[in-house]
């Protein structure tokens, strides 16, 4: 299913479709966070620059991403 799709699920009456949608959209936005999280750390970007990119504290992002991107 595409974004648009899902979005129109998660917006719809029947809570199953929309609870699924919603699982789905955050498996999106997780793997979309990731793989710019990698290009900003690629890019030279502080953990700092990107968490305040993000809305969160350095540590929550850096805790999260770190392992992954090797820095």
């Amino acid at each position: 299913m595409e974004v648009n799709q899902l979005a129109e699920a998660a917006a719809g009456q029947d809570p199953g479709v929309g609870l699924s949608a919603v699982s789905a959209l955050k498996t999106v936005l997780e793997e979309l966070e990731a793989m710019h999280v990698s290009n900003a750390r690629a890019q030279g970007w502080s953990w700092e620059q990107i968490a305040d990119a993000l809305g969160v504290r350095r540590q929550t992002v850096h805790r999260k991403h770190a392992r992954r991107t090797g820095r």
